[in-house]
């Protein structure tokens, strides 16, 4: 029987030359005449052990970390593709072997539901996607009425993953008794937040989970066709998509005849063109109908007039991914884990300034101080934590004193922060928060649709004003005036801004603010002298 040897094939293994790799392994079985079947599987999202290399054996698969083309002739000498114990025994004391992967601590330990499938099957066969529980959602979703659907949904507590975090059960309700000719479901793939990733690991590694998804929210709201939004970075998403759904159309899931239940549902893929802007749902609206992705004035909600003016689902990749398995196994299941009204897991993903970078899905309610030291392993520096974004380029800047705070929608809101999309980027001692306070506003400046005056003015005027407030020459006085200014330039953009893009620049800077004063030159909070990195350090 063939030894199965997996190589990932996502975006992070290939830049790390799994590619070479899988052919490499391949050619090395070959002229030993060994029997070993190679499967290109999605990622475990350990990003730090890539390429993580996989092999089946009876106890299950031994994983070998950031395995290298010179490693590979000394692992088939080690007897790794051989399934026996004194074989798997020599292939343990492989400096690469990590032992069984299901056992590392790091993936031992998290609770994965939207991601229990990534890194295990082959992301483009459908027998596999099947045989770990796909289709099981949709199968009973199409035995139930739309209302009850819905309603399930909303029992479940799924709220949006995409950083508004709105019930997702109730825009879909909205959607299902609007009334209209033809509706529509939007997914929102155009990942675009510094230091995330989940969108792109599901599309590559699960994209039937998102396709399941998907065709759930069109037979639960009457709408008849998809369509998936992919960020135009990402080609290697976009080339798995249009695969994954070739195929699944061969299969009867899509059509006008889903698994031959009568109703219709069909999907395509477009590709965006490039602008952050269009992570916001009505820009991107405007983007897919072939128009420059400028910000759209609500209401009319996209729920009753989206997607050329018809009723429209839209929710993000993370969404729409965790709905199979709340059909398949019920809202109770789901709505189990998690906290207050923030039901279920998320994706977390860290990145920046840590020593393991990768997805961590934990039910919410975990803190960054877990994530970052226990899974994440501290810095990559080696140098002290000093400050953590969470939420992308425009969240917040979050102290130490703040790092046991639950990762939950309302506690997070409570102290000015937002866990959007579940991005973590952390940052070390020698981070310059006053530097990167103004990079949010310069970013916001060059990516802004600039259909409204505080979010196209308003951030161009708060880089200047940051630099005005650094400068050297300014006296106590001078600083107090710009500081002042700065505040109320923020609280406009705040709540002036038409979308979230201007009303969450403030988010980075404001905290940055408060927290880190003696960044910006600024006297600290209870102290009479600028701030030293030794002795902050020191303390």
């Amino acid at each position: 029987m063939a030894i199965r040897i997996h190589v990932p094939s996502d975006t992070t293994a290939i830049a790390l030359g799994a590619d070479e790799l899988a052919q490499a392994i391949a050619e090395r079985a070959a002229r030993r005449a060994l029997d070993i079947e190679l499967v290109r599987n999605g990622s475990r999202g350990l990003s730090w052990l890539e390429p993580l290399v996989e092999v089946g054996t009876a106890a299950g698969r031994i994983g070998y970390a950031n395995v290298a083309l010179e490693d590979i002739d000394a692992l088939f000498d080690s007897g790794w593709h051989a399934d026996n114990e004194a074989a798997q025994a020599r292939a343990a004391a492989h400096p690469k072997c990590v032992g069984l992967v299901e056992a590392i601590p790091y993936l031992n330990k998290q609770q994965r539901l939207t991601f229990s499938r990534i890194g295990i099957v082959d992301p483009l066969s459908i027998d596999d996607y099947v045989a770990h529980g796909g289709l099981q959602g949709l199968r009973r979703a199409l035995q139930m009425a739309p209302a009850a659907a819905c309603q399930l949904l909303i029992d479940a507590g799924l709220r949006g993953r995409g950083g508004a975090a709105f019930p997702a059960g109730i825009k879909w309700r909205t959607v299902l008794q609007a009334q209209a000719d033809q509706k529509y479901v939007v997914c929102n793939a155009d990942e675009g937040d510094s230091g995330t990733f989940s969108d792109r690991l599901s599309m590559e590694c699960d994209p039937f989970g998102l396709i399941e998804g998907m065709i759930i929210a069109g037979v639960s709201t009457g709408a008849t066709q998809g369509h998936l939004y992919v960020r135009s970075e990402y080609p290697l998403a976009i080339a798995r998509l249009n695969a994954a759904i070739a195929r699944a159309r061969a299969a009867g899931w899509l059509g006008p005849d889903v698994l031959g239940s009568g109703r219709a549902f069909d999907l395509f893929v477009a590709k965006g063109a490039g602008a952050y802007v269009c992570g916001e749902e009505t820009a991107l609206l405007e983007s897919l109908e072939g128009r420059r992705g400028i910000v759209r004035a609500k209401p009319p909600l996209p729920a009753l007039a989206g997607y050329r003016g018809k009723p429209t689902v839209i929710n993000n990749v993370i969404t729409l991914a965790s709905v199979p398995i709340i059909f398949a196994r019920g809202d109770a299941f789901y709505r189990d884990f998690g906290m207050g009204r923030s039901r279920g897991t998320l994706p977390f993903q860290l990145a920046g300034n840590v020593q393991r970078g990768g997805l961590v899905e934990l039910a919410f309610g975990v803190t960054l101080r877990e994530l970052v030291f226990e899974f994440g392993g501290g810095t990559a520096s080696g140098r002290p934590a000093r400050a953590i974004q969470v939420g992308g380029p425009l969240g917040t800047y979050l102290p130490p004193s703040q790092w046991d705070v639950p990762l939950d929608y309302e506690a997070y809101a409570a102290i000015g922060a937002v866990v959007g999309h579940g991005g973590i980027v952390v940052h070390d001692d020698t981070a310059n928060l006053a530097e990167l306070a103004r990079y949010a506003m310069h970013f916001c400046a060059l990516e802004s649709c600039g259909k409204c005056t505080p979010c196209r003015i308003g951030s161009t005027r708060g880089a200047e004003v940051i630099d005005r407030l650094r400068a050297p020459e300014q006296d106590a006085h001078a600083r107090t005036r710009h500081v002042t200014l700065l505040r109320e330039l923020c609280d406009t953009m705040l709540h002036g801004s038409l979308c979230a893009m201007g009303g969450m620049t403030p988010y980075p800077v404001l905290s940055a603010l408060d927290h880190f004063p003696e960044d910006f030159g600024l006297v600290a909070a209870g102290g009479d002298a600028p701030y030293e990195p030794e002795r902050s350090a020191a303390a």
